[in-house]
């Protein structure tokens, strides 16, 4: 692998004190007093970087994409879909759990709840196992918890068996934790720069797809019965349904699923390549992205988008039955709408992206339609027309759904080169905190006051979201870096050119 055309720091040529930085693995800190002066090639002439850029040392080396890229994607998607479908196949159908168990609300919202709470206190060993272990380990493991868990759910068939379904939802909910941070990792480790935020949202899509079939399935699968023996029997087929999907999925990424291509996709992905991984600090990498103030603030507003996103699938089945009772597997369609059009939002976001490069302006704009749709949503729940809220429903899908791939992406470019199932991680450690204390919170509300206050609760919170989203600044590092690469491959082919005519002239 050539590794003479890089990109040089003339830090060798400076003292330290003139500096004020440091080289770490590659990188280099300039400071705001200082501006950093780089060599394309040898003989070419330096270009320089404004104050606080980070650039990586890019060796011009070949990239390469292959085929079976899109064979590794649709694998993840499958297995994500098959863990977030577990998470909602409750409470779309919660009246009829609350029957069957003999609980309350409460006790059913966290059959939901469990997924949040259990992605905090693991994300940190599961992302520093990613670093360690690499993305193949992770996705099966991930696979391989959603497996047993569906398996442990078939004992669970019986009213009085309750705390035998929440064990087995909470061994799935371990399996999201290695599963959900996982798109962005996915899509820079094997694709392309003009297709990398493409294949991000394809990522995401599959946890889409998964809550999708949650809202739409378990109501057809499991109809309110007044026989405890026929309901049983209509429970236990979606669980042998669902633990055999599992499996199938899990033996597939046992045989299937790579670690990596031989050669990377792109420069960016060269130069991560390139640290060694004895040299790499987990903990320093944790520290230097809480001292990045945009990614900080990214990660509180993502945080609030998708945590209110949390709290309305939840709790959208009591927010249908109270305007419309008996309407179960309505609110099933209507949990349906909004992830079909949050689909589509994710899919046209990633593809704008990876069009024109506008992070920062398609986040803010996405996350202010977020707010507007969940404002016409929660005034027109209670109209009396159910083709009102499937409109609005996916107006808010749409928008809302749609911001999720555009959150990741948007922090891959604010902290590269750091990992990033890091980076992802913290942004959905943060969406599970939100999530948890909106659903509890909005809860309490709908029982107290009613489900239009509990709505303008979630509203409030997106309005700070989009303050906070429209004061982030647009530091694309990602992009300077593949910027870089280009520009030194272009300067050194004008350099190999001119040494030959100058040598046919000799």
């Amino acid at each position: 692998m050539p590794q003479s055309n890089e990109v040089v720091s003339r830090s060798s040529e400076m003292s330290k004190s003139s500096i004020g930085a440091l080289e770490h693995h590659g990188e280099f800190f300039p400071t705001k007093a200082n501006k950093k002066l780089l060599l394309i090639g040898p003989l070419s002439s330096p270009l320089t970087m404004e104050t606080g850029d980070r650039v990586a040392l890019v060796p011009q080396v070949k990239t390469r994409v292959y085929w079976r890229r899109w064979v590794m994607l649709l694998l993840f998607s499958a297995c994500s879909a098959s863990n977030a479908f577990m998470w909602l196949q409750y409470g779309i159908i919660g009246n009829i759990f609350v029957r069957f168990y003999n609980i309350d609300n409460m006790a059913l919202d966290w059959l939901s709840m469990i997924y949040l709470l259990t992605y905090i206190p693991l994300i940190v060993p599961v992302m520093w196992m990613l670093d360690r272990r690499g993305l193949r380990d992770v996705v099966l493991t991930g696979a391989a918890f959603n497996c047993i868990g569906a398996w442990v759910k078939i004992g669970s068939v019986e009213p009085d068996l309750f705390p035998v379904t929440f064990f087995g939802q909470f061994v799935c909910s371990v399996g999201t934790v290695f599963i959900l941070g996982i798109p962005p990792r996915l899509a820079s480790v094997w694709f392309g720069e003009s297709e990398v935020s493409t294949a991000c949202s394809i990522g995401v899509l599959g946890n889409q797809l998964g809550i999708a079939i949650g809202f739409l399935v378990p109501p057809i699968l499991v109809p309110n019965v007044e026989d405890m023996d026929e309901l049983a029997h209509h429970i236990r087929v979606m669980f042998y349904i669902t633990a055999g999907v599992a499996t199938v999925l899990f033996v597939l990424v046992v045989i299937v699923f790579q670690e990596q291509p031989e050669i990377p996709p792109t420069q960016s992905q060269v130069t991560a390549r390139s640290i060694p991984p004895e040299e790499y600090s987990y903990m320093a990498s944790i520290k230097r992205l809480l001292c990045n103030k945009p990614f900080i603030l990214l990660i509180i507003s993502y945080g609030l988008n998708v945590g209110c996103f949390y709290a309305v699938g939840t709790l959208l089945n009591r927010m249908i039955i109270e305007y419309y009772p008996g309407e179960e597997v309505n609110a099933g369609r209507i949990g349906l709408t909004i992830v079909i059009a949050g689909m589509v939002g994710s899919l046209i976001c990633g593809i704008w992206l990876d069009r024109t490069k506008t992070y920062k302006q398609t986040t803010l704009a996405v996350y202010l339609m977020s707010f507007l749709g969940m404002i016409v949503f929660a005034f027109t729940l209670d109209l009396g027309h159910l083709w009102v809220v499937f409109i609005t429903a996916g107006a808010l899908g749409f928008f809302m759904t749609g911001y999720l791939p555009l959150g990741f992406e948007f922090a891959v470019e604010l902290t590269y080169p750091e990992s990033e199932g890091t980076s992802s991680g913290l942004l959905n450690c943060s969406a599970q905190v939100f999530g948890i204390i909106f659903i509890i919170c909005q809860g309490k509300i709908i029982d107290s006051f009613g489900i239009l206050p509990g709505n303008i609760f979630l509203c409030v919170f997106l309005l700070i979201g989009t303050i906070m989203t429209g004061v982030i600044k647009s530091d694309l590092r990602r992009q300077k870096a593949n910027k870089l690469a280009k520009e030194a491959e272009n300067q050194n082919g004008t350099l190999q050119s001119s040494a030959i005519l100058a040598e046919a002239r000799l």
